[in-house]
């Protein structure tokens, strides 16, 4: 079959799954055969296939399909578009409706709060021209956004220009409406003159037809996309009121009763509160922006001996960067020359400078402070830290909360049901009580007063504001549902190691059963070259310090929650617990047991060491490391316990250690000599008892339980595993952030159920006022644009939320 070249187009995909030549050779023959695919070719090398085929016959999502089929998949990817032209929640809900039918699309999200919508589509299926015709078919407009801060400071840069815009809009509209109230004035006894009926209707066609045009444009594209949003009831009421007014001052030859200062004064009221509505959401928005200006523009790079500026992403991996005092760190790095205090608290929200010397780790878009340092770069880009801060408080702010659902759900059919309203208030006014003016009214208030925009940015305001105080304090927040579960938490788990204690063990005492401690040491040493396990690397540590000489690890081989086996010099060594001694066989004093166990109540861990000298194994002796607390543990635990909530710790080591650690801390729930696979089932065995589970831990053991947990937390020095499995992020090591967390995310919660409140509540009783006659169709303006103002100023008091510091607590808890 022969296709025009015109006709014909191009698709690119990555490809995920394929390991050999065959897999390629598989899948390119696989999309060959496809339906109106001229040409494919599968790269290996790059992993991607690219395909010309003929859009007449098969689509770019039904080739993605073909590589399903065929054993492999194409990977997803989430892009961020700008939405310009939403009015209210009706909105955000009908472009959601039109974007999930675009083919290729997995799933979509429209934030009204952050004129977002974040989809979800395979990499390369959908054009991002045919998202963008998508949404200017739903009647908006749209820009396609990248993960860069500058293109979102060029997001922020227009949004302020809309506003001085609106701004002048709405001085315009006021200038134009004022002289308009000297009729209602008039009315009302306190002046004894108003405008000639030419006049006002001057007056009130620039203000309904000219900048109110924007309402008639919105209206238009929402109708003709078959649904209603705010511009409908604000063009229904308003037209009607200055329709009835026009042709009053036309039939009606002196002192017609007119209606045009309620037309104007609704379009200028309406105007003022979205201006408003506007300049709050951007404050809802301040944190994210604050941290997309840390980034410098330029990096001063060492090449070749010479400084050279670059911008931060043409820095590369290894290259060395000056960074003078009082600049910005534009990437992570490691310092190799220079000392200085660095101010991490937009990152980390720790207030105090911390130190930094050679072979200390910092973090881009940090301030240097009195030293000059040389850092070389260790990530850039996307990989580094304030991308992967800014990228997860960007999530979380265009999340939806579950309960969003509901209200997406009820304003979808407020407008239709508002319309039904307005004409029932206007037949029984007329009908039933024979008042045509009053009837006209009413039936505007109705239209005007009830709008959905308030019941749109009730929740998305809250989870904005709350994240972004998470982030300035050191919390980073997945996502909205993460954010509305951890409110409920009644219990924390706490991983002991690098959670609640400082998790940098030491080596305390040597007890060698024959020969001198260093020959233990060494030995043990030795054998935990091949280990990344924080004791192991404490004992290496121990061994350096003392320039001890390790002989080469023939073998290795780790036992989780037990301990290692290795073969140094042919003869096999077994390190670890207690247990594994038994296990292996390995027969142990009664003064060494002893030794042990005072070793143990003190808090420390106790590795045993035994060696196989060819009559099997026997035991050389013990070695006691400590773990010092952390200074807030204390106050930690006692801050959650005063909250209600219930405290556990979760460990590997003996129940004496444990004990040792947890008691002064006031812990009493104590979970010793969990294996590592038998987390996730302690964090089972509350949650069966009614409990709602936070899980804190740092390390890649701790993985399965934080998936387990119903909120995980990660500390921020923990692993990538760990941190990519939690739904919380604490960016500092402190225990104090747990609390803390809770706090802020059940203040988010409370902000979110008082704006839901007041957004259902002004409809109940705003809704019976107007129908009433209660209330003219101007304070109807106001009523309704002072609804939406009122729920995102509710939300932007969240910025004053503060931690509550834990304070260092040197003899137990107190």
């Amino acid at each position: 079959m022969s296709h025009s070249a015109a006709a014909l187009k191009k698709a690119s995909f990555p490809i995920n799954g394929m390991t050999c030549a065959a897999c390629s050779g598989r899948l390119q023959r696989v999309l060959g055969k496809q339906p109106g695919v001229q040409s494919a070719d599968v790269s290996l090398a790059s992993e991607r296939a690219d395909i010309t085929f003929d859009p007449a016959s098969t689509t770019t999502e039904a080739l993605a399909q073909a590589v399903s089929a065929a054993g492999f998949s194409v990977p997803e990817q989430t892009l961020t578009v700008q939405i310009g032209g939403m009015t209210c929640a009706a909105c955000s809900t009908r472009l959601e409706k039109v974007l999930g039918k675009v083919p290729g699309i997995h799933s979509v999200s429209v934030n009204l709060a952050t004129e977002q919508a974040r989809l979800t589509v395979p990499t390369g299926v959908v054009p991002p021209a045919d998202i963008l015709d998508a949404v200017q078919r739903a009647g908006f407009s749209g820009t396609l956004l990248t993960s860069d801060a500058e293109q979102h400071q060029q997001a922020m840069a227009t949004a302020r220009k809309a506003s001085r815009h609106d701004l002048t809009v709405v001085l315009l509209s006021a200038a134009l409406t004022l002289p308009l109230l000297s009729e209602m004035l008039a009315h009302f006894g306190l002046l004894s003159w108003r405008l000639p009926p030419m006049v006002q209707l001057l007056l009130a066609s620039i203000v309904q037809f000219t900048v109110g045009l924007r309402f008639y444009r919105g209206a238009w594209k929402s109708l003709r996309s078959g649904s209603g949003n705010m511009d409908v009831l604000v063009v229904l009421g308003t037209s009607a009121a200055w329709g009835l007014s026009a042709w009053r001052t036309f039939t009606i030859p002196h002192h017609p009763e007119l209606y045009f200062e309620a037309s104007a004064v609704v379009v200028t009221l309406v105007l003022l509160g979205k201006w408003l509505e506007g300049r709050a959401k951007r404050g809802a928005a301040a944190a994210i922006h604050a941290l997309m200006a840390l980034r410098p523009p330029v990096a001063r790079v060492l090449r070749n001996g010479q400084e050279v500026e670059l911008p931060p992403e043409a820095v590369a991996l290894g290259d060395q960067v000056i960074v003078r005092p009082g600049e910005r760190f534009p990437v992570d790095g490691v310092v190799v020359k220079g000392d200085s205090a660095v101010d991490e608290s937009l990152l980390t929200g720790e207030s105090l400078p911390v130190a930094k010397a050679p072979g200390d780790s910092v973090t881009g878009g940090a301030i240097n402070g009195t030293g000059l340092l040389i850092v070389e770069t260790t990530a850039v880009g996307s990989n580094s830290t304030l991308a992967r801060i800014i990228r997860l408080v960007s999530d979380a702010q265009a999340s939806k909360a579950p309960v969003q659902k509901l209200v997406d759900r009820i304003s979808a059919i407020f407008v239709p049901v508002v319309l039904v309203l307005a004409a029932m208030t206007f037949a029984v006014w007329w009908l039933g009580f024979g008042a045509p003016n009053l009837a006209f009214a009413a039936a505007v208030a109705v239209l005007v007063i009830a709008c959905p925009c308030a019941l749109g940015l009730a929740t998305p305001t809250a989870i904005m504001v709350g994240t972004g105080v998470a982030a300035r304090h050191g919390i980073l927040i997945k996502n909205a549902e993460a954010l509305e579960r951890a409110h409920a938490v009644t219990a924390v788990v706490f991983d002991k190691t690098g959670t609640l204690t400082i998790g940098q063990p030491t080596v305390g005492s040597l007890h060698p059963v024959t020969g001198t401690p260093e020959a233990l040491l060494t030995l043990v040493a030795a054998a935990q070259q091949g280990s990344e396990h924080p004791l192991g690397k404490a004992i290496l540590s121990e061994a350096a310090s003392r320039s001890l000489p390790l002989p080469p690890l023939q073998g290795f081989q780790a036992v989780p929650g037990r301990g290692i086996q290795a073969t140094l010099a042919g003869a096999s060594v077994i390190i670890g617990s207690r247990v594994f001694m038994e296990l292996n066989g390995v027969a142990v004093p009664p003064a060494l047991e002893q030794t042990a166990s005072d070793l143990e109540q003190q808090g420390n861990s106790v590795i045993w060491a035994a060696q196989d000298g060819g009559h099997g194994p026997s035991l050389n002796g013990l070695i006691a490391l400590s773990d010092a607390a952390r200074p807030t543990a204390a106050a930690a635990v006692q801050a959650l316990q005063q909250a209600g909530v219930h405290v556990v710790m979760l460990t590997g080591d003996r129940a004496k250690t444990a004990e040792a650690i947890a008691t002064p801390l006031g812990i009493s729930d104590i979970r010793a000599e969990v294996l590592p696979d038998q987390k996730a089932a302690q964090v089972e065995s509350l949650q069966a008892q009614g409990y709602i589970v936070a899980m804190v831990g740092d390390g890649v053991n701790d993985a399965p339980a934080l998936a387990k947990a119903d909120v995980a937390m990660a500390m921020g020095s923990g692993s990538d595993v760990a941190m990519e499995t939690a739904d919380l992020t604490l960016m500092r090591s402190d225990p104090a952030l747990v609390a803390q967390a809770l706090d802020i995310s059940a203040a988010t919660y409370r902000k979110i159920r008082q704006n839901l409140f007041w957004a259902f509540a002004y409809n109940v009783v705003a809704l019976p006022l107007a129908a009433s006659g209660s209330l003219s169709p101007a304070l109807a303006g106001a009523a309704m644009a002072f609804s939406s103002v009122s729920v995102v100023s509710n939300s932007l008091l969240l910025r004053r939320w503060r931690i509550v510091v834990a304070k260092s607590c040197e003899h137990g808890s107190h």
